[in-house]
């Protein structure tokens, strides 16, 4: 029925600038897969909102039961793309995992995530955070404060467990940083002990989002890395605290990106520019007015459909503020972004930075050059095709031409060591070095071998 109306709409609609300048779709019909996680956001807007059928486009949006099965269903053709963790295309593509070439359009999101810990693991955390004059703990808060916890569980005999989304998930990788930052070791992979837990002072293991709380109150795990709303979640439970949101561990750092094979990209690239069309323009409409369309936004995600947790939950990180004790309430604006600051825009530093994570840890097994790392990223991040799709909205009068960056060579200037908790300055033209500049984690020629680092 909404393809008859669209149809319908259209015959009386043909003069209007944006379906004049309706690209020639070589397929319309597309199945789209997302985890329930707010940052699916653009998906549900572009659906929402009629931005992909005015591209001609008629979409299914599915939810996908975890990140594995989400990723299977893009490669074997199930899904034509899908909502993607950062370090999916990238991993696929060098082979860790699965072998497939997957390409990226279009990054979803900057920010968005949260580390979490039990009350009882917060309660043993809480004398070793400095407090601010009212009392309040002082933010962002150092995994130091978890240091002594860790230590007594060891000295216990037990292990220190906590929860992240998938082994190559950007939450993974900000649970890694923060604890390393702290001088805890998150622990190694290596070839032939995939667990990621070798040498571990804490103990990494993968939790699907929606399962998050109660893996935590059940007491599996003592804390977890996760997007929203599954850190509001656990406060709303009153079951945990969340002690530091990614935007405190590194400033508007890069998470999800929309996913598609490079077969698809190939075969189809009007449809390409075409769904990336509709997904910029729902980006912009996340961001505009001051994030004014964010109580909307908020309406449709707490749908069953999408995320379907609490209107209220959703709206406590996605409406500009974040909650971290009970009653802690904190202005947080830029917690989710999905335009400003080039949001959009698919960085080859931001993939480059992926790479160095999966180095540092022992996913990459071997030392890599710099080139190796910039061709990577060149292989999956395709500003190209974004830059395409924006300027037919500028010509279209749908978006506006200062809000992208035609001119740059696909790196953003270096993040400066005030941005990031640890205050190491991350240049991605650099990766090698920058791996060096890291007290924890494989560097230069180093390799994980048995349950040692050698070189």
């Amino acid at each position: 029925m909404k393809k008859i109306i669209w149809l319908l709409a259209s015959t009386v609609l043909s003069t209007s600038p944006a379906l004049a300048e309706m690209l020639d779709v070589e397929k319309d019909e597309l199945k789209f897969g997302f985890i329930k996680l707010t940052d699916m956001a653009p998906l549900a807007v572009a659906y929402e909102k009629g931005y992909f059928e005015d591209e001609g486009l008629f979409v299914t949006l599915e939810a996908q039961a975890n990140w594995k099965v989400l990723l299977d269903g893009v490669i074997d053709g199930q899904l034509d793309g899908a909502h993607m963790l950062a370090g999916q295309p990238l991993a696929a593509t060098i082979g860790y995992g699965t072998k497939a070439h997957i390409v990226t359009p279009f990054s979803m999101d900057l920010n968005g995530n949260g580390i979490t810990v039990s009350n009882d693991i917060w309660e043993q955390m809480k004398p070793n955070v400095p407090l601010m004059d009212d009392g309040r703990p002082q933010h962002p808060i150092s995994a130091a404060a978890l240091t002594p916890v860790v230590e007594s569980y060891k000295d216990q005999g037990t292990p220190f467990n906590m929860g992240m989304v998938f082994p190559v998930s950007t939450h993974n990788y900000e649970l890694r940083y923060w604890l390393a930052a702290g001088g805890l070791q998150p622990g190694y992979y290596s070839p032939e002990d995939v667990s990621g837990q070798i040498g571990a002072d804490v103990y990494l293991s993968v939790t699907p989002p929606p399962q998050m709380p109660a893996t935590m109150e059940a007491g599996t795990i003592f804390g977890y890395s996760v997007g929203e709303p599954w850190n509001q979640q656990a406060v709303f439970k009153g079951i945990g605290v969340p002690v530091i949101t990614d935007y405190e561990l590194w400033k508007n750092n890069p998470e999800k990106v929309f996913g598609i094979t490079a077969e698809f990209a190939q075969d189809y690239p009007n449809t390409t520019l075409a769904l990336t069309k509709a997904l910029i323009r729902a980006a912009i409409w996340l961001d505009e007015n001051d994030n004014g369309n964010r109580p909307e936004a908020v309406d449709i995600l707490s749908r069953s459909e999408y995320v379907g947790a609490d209107r209220e939950v959703i709206a406590n990180s996605m409406t500009g503020t974040f909650e971290y004790e009970k009653g802690d309430v904190r202005d947080v604006p830029d917690f989710n972004v999905f335009f400003r600051h080039y949001a959009t825009y698919p960085f080859y530093s931001d993939a480059i930075w992926y790479l160095s994570q999966m180095r540092r840890w022992g996913q990459i097994a071997k030392p890599q050059t710099d080139d190796w790392f910039i061709d990577t990223a060149k292989s999956v991040y395709r500003p190209d095709i974004y830059l395409k799709a924006a300027r037919l909205l500028v010509d279209e009068d749908l978006a506006n031409e200062a809000d992208f960056p035609w001119d740059s060579d696909g790196f953003k200037a270096p993040t400066p060591a005030e941005d990031v908790i640890d205050a190491i300055p991350y240049d991605g033209r650099s990766p090698n070095a920058y791996l060096d500049s890291l007290p924890i984690g494989l560097k230069g020629q180093q390799i994980v071998v048995g349950s040692k680092v050698q070189g």
